[in-house]
């Protein structure tokens, strides 16, 4: 008698995958749970033991991109002014982020999964900041945070639309937005001395 191969059940990358390629079909909002199931190769229960909601398919992408970015550091790149720095992580992020475009304007489009996924953002900045060598911890490292991610969200939008190799515009824009901040900061610090 001979033994069964035993049948591995998809990981969560595998999962996450088919969710992402399902988003860059159809809307959101019609992708079920069964659909990325049946896409992934899984059963509906291993779908709910790694994704128990449909947020927790963005917050994957998040936590996806922070790994692509952390890998893309550099410690030797610690001499360059800060807002370089950010530039740099945050062209990493929107360059990891681009294989998934589609899947991105999907979520999108779905307030609820946005909503959700509010605090993988907020965490994904603060990795960003740590990353560029700016803290993020504390008060003032709270208020980097949500400037980063206002910065992030003005750029994003930018994003959406950037389709050159070297994604310029979304270059140009966090330039801009860093360069705006950089000034902000300057003057703030001015009056206080002041």
């Amino acid at each position: 008698m001979s033994a069964q191969p035993v049948r591995r059940a998809p990981g969560a990358d595998r999962i996450l995958d088919a969710a992402l390629a399902l988003a860059g079909e159809m809307p959101w909002g019609e992708v079920t749970m069964e659909m990325v199931a049946s896409r992934a190769g899984a059963t509906l229960d291993r779908v709910y033991d790694l994704y128990p909601s449909r947020s927790a398919f963005l917050r994957a992408l998040v936590r996806r991109v922070d790994r692509e970015v952390l890998k893309g550091h550099d410690p030797a790149d610690s001499g360059e002014p800060v807002r370089e720095r950010l530039l740099d992580v945050m062209l990493r992020r929107f360059d990891a982020l681009r294989k998934h475009r589609e899947a991105v304007r999907s979520f999108v489009r779905d307030p609820a999964t946005l909503l959700c996924a509010a605090p993988a953002l907020g965490n994904a900045m603060a990795w960003s900041l740590e990353a560029a060598g700016v803290g993020a911890s504390g008060p003032a490292g709270m208020l980097r945070v949500k400037g980063l991610a206002a910065i992030f969200a003005s750029s994003f939008r930018v994003w959406l639309r950037d389709e050159t190799e070297d994604l310029s515009s979304t270059a140009a824009s966090l330039d801009r937005n860093l360069r705006r901040a950089e000034s902000l900061l300057r003057l703030l610090d001015r009056r206080r001395n002041a």
